[in-house]
């Protein structure tokens, strides 16, 4: 059975956990590459929303004979989001896009119908996002939801999302100092220049 991912859960319980579950001998990675298939949605035990893709990442190098630069073998990652990241990668990724992926390296093996063993690496992830050397992308913030809510067992993605009420999306913006740090004086928009 899947472990699911408690990076990906937006619980203060999971975020606290965070720096007590890496440890030895876990492989964390950050792959960036092009989404290479439409994410899959299931809820995996009736309420624990999974969303998988797969992405591809070219090197590229240059070739001093030719003085070009030349793709070197694709790489193909199979990616797992979890819960909150699965339902937000579900709505935001598409074929093509350029994204970023920090996770983890699972190994899952299971026994086929034939009897055989098998296994494959999984990237199980808790970061994602668009490649931004690569284009621009909006971001709107998830709506606050209920503790343990994940949504209605069969209900579709991101209903957990649309249970809570809201007045629409919430867009957020940084500031790059506190507010009472510095003179908020506004800046001329134009030179201007002493007339001594």
């Amino acid at each position: 059975m899947d472990e699911p991912c408690i990076f990906s859960d937006d619980s203060d319980i999971a975020i606290g956990r965070k720096v007590a579950i890496m440890s030895l001998g876990e492989t964390y990675v950050t792959v960036q590459g092009w989404v290479g298939s439409e994410p899959d949605f299931k809820e995996v035990g009736g309420n624990t929303p999974r969303a998988t893709f797969r992405i591809g990442s070219t090197p590229r190098q240059f070739d001093r004979n030719t003085g070009l630069y030349v793709d070197k073998p694709t790489t193909w990652f199979n990616v797992e989001c979890w819960r909150v990241l699965a339902q937000n990668a579900f709505e935001s990724v598409h074929v093509g896009q350029p994204v970023i992926v920090t996770g983890r390296l699972r190994t899952h093996e299971w026994t086929d119908e034939a009897g055989e063993s098998r296994s494959r690496v999984v990237l199980e992830a808790f970061s994602l996002g668009h490649d931004l050397t690569r284009g621009t992308a909006t971001f709107t913030k998830t709506a606050a939801r209920p503790s343990g809510a994940s949504g209605p067992a069969g209900g579709p993605p991101g209903a957990a999302l649309s249970a809570v009420p809201s007045a629409g999306p919430v867009e957020t913006t940084a500031s790059p100092f506190p507010a009472d740090e510095y003179s908020t004086a506004p800046l001329p928009l134009t030179a201007t220049s002493d007339a001594a």
